[in-house]
């Protein structure tokens, strides 16, 4: 095993190690963990474009993006129950008023972390709920990604000819992307059989149908994450997890499908 393996094999483990028991437990920890994994995602965000993290608007929108993810009406009772995100809508307006306060920064430039904290506060927010609802909730978003991931590498290295997007992502395929749909549908199928809940509140057949769908939004996910790491001309989001990039690099499928998720009615 080379050096190179031998770190990610290690460093997946580790990370695996720190984040099950803590999904599995759920609740205030594990609240608490998404929520620093949403900063550590905004703040990859924001050095891909050159910003300080510790500037007024790199903390306002770190905190936008918290505040986003966290159910904060289970915390302060007197909040409304969509607390987070009046308090995010707050925090958004304070960004937009920096274009008041400090000299040269003009709407343009806070548009940047305003979309930044909400591409990463509403992913992480839904991946929470999905937790609230229940383990099995969260493990089929994870395991529809996984094996769709796995599906379109596997197919695409094998039978891969038509590129999916030459311009953001040259390795991925048409036929890996139909691989990994496939895949999707599959490991659907066969959760569902181990763990009959995790239907509801629609029947089998509508699983597998939406697994289509998770599978396409996962890929679109990473394509999109792609993209902005083209435009800046980055290889990885980050270094959060040695040997395998920063926080986006794993979590970009799941920002995407676990709203979806949550919009179609899955908790």
């Amino acid at each position: 095993m080379d050096n190179d393996l031998r770190t990610r094999t290690l460093s997946a483990g580790v990370a695996l190690a720190l984040f099950l028991p803590l999904l599995w437990f759920g609740g205030v920890p594990f609240q608490l963990l998404i929520g620093l994994l949403a900063m550590f995602a905004t703040h990859e965000l924001l050095s891909m474009r050159g910003l300080e993290t510790f500037s007024i608007e790199g903390v306002l929108a770190m905190l936008a993006s918290l505040v986003y993810t966290l159910p904060l009406e289970t915390y302060l009772p007197f909040l409304p129950v969509d607390g987070n995100v009046i308090a995010y809508g707050l925090l958004v307006l304070l960004l937009l008023g920096t274009t008041v306060f400090v000299p040269n920064y003009s709407f343009e430039d806070a548009v940047y972390p305003i979309a930044t904290s909400f591409y990463v506060g509403l992913g992480f927010n839904s991946l929470i709920d999905a937790r609230i609802a229940g383990f099995d909730k969260v493990l089929l978003a994870l395991f529809v990604v996984w094996a769709s991931d796995s599906g379109a590498y596997l197919v695409g290295r094998k039978f891969g000819k038509k590129k999916l997007a030459p311009l953001v992502s040259p390795n991925k395929t048409v036929e890996g992307a139909l691989g990994g749909i496939v895949s999707a549908v599959v490991v659907s199928f066969v959760f569902a059989l181990l763990d009959s809940s995790v239907i509801r509140p629609y029947n089998l057949l509508a699983l597998l149908l939406f697994s289509v769908f998770f599978s396409i939004a996962g890929q679109f996910g990473d394509l999109v994450e792609s993209a902005m790491k083209r435009h800046f001309g980055v290889k990885d989001s980050g270094k959060f997890i040695p040997g395998h990039g920063g926080v986006l690099d794993r979590f970009d499928s799941l920002l995407f499908v676990f709203p979806l998720m949550h919009f179609l009615g899955f908790f």
